[in-house]
Parts: structure tokens; C-alpha cells; sequence
């Protein structure tokens, strides 16, 4: 199963890489790449709850969590 955010659905992309030597020309020959999600494994506590939860987040959604609350957050996840 491809990594996925809970929070923020953030997936894996598909790129194009940049060639330097046909910088001006639609050939590239440098192919594609796929760029993955920075997914880290985090153990939040959550007071009102009074527990830890390890959950696999984006950074994007560590910051999110820490913005609006780890419960509000988790909770609209579906992760609490």
C-alpha cells in the first residue's frame, strides 16, 4: 500500500527531473522520478485523553497537529 498522510492525504508524486544540458528544450532525457511524501512515526500524547498515540504523519500534518490541538486533529482523522 503506497504511503499515505491520514491527516493532510498527502501522497507520492511523479516528477520530471531537470537536465541542465537541454535546459531549454522539451526533450529531456533525465526520465521521471517519484517523489515521496516526508512521512515520519510520531507518538503524540493526547491530554484529554490521557494516552500516547503513534500514528505515521507528514511533517506538514506535525505542524498542523501542533496549530490546532492533538485531539481536534486526530479526532477529524478518525484517528482517536
Amino acid at each position: 500500500m503506497a504511503k499515505t498522510c491520514p491527516i493532510t492525504n498527502k501522497t507520492s508524486q511523479v516528477g520530471g527531473r531537470y537536465s541542465n544540458r537541454v535546459r531549454a528544450t522539451q526533450f529531456n532525457p533525465s526520465g521521471n522520478v517519484r517523489r515521496k511524501v516526508n512521512m515520519t512515526k510520531r507518538r503524540i500524547f493526547v491530554p484529554e485523553l490521557n494516552k500516547h498515540v503513534t500514528v505515521s504523519l507528514s511533517t506538514k500534518a506535525i505542524k498542523t497537529i501542533n496549530k490546532n490541538g492533538a485531539y481536534k486533529t486526530l479526532k477529524d482523522a478518525g484517528l482517536v
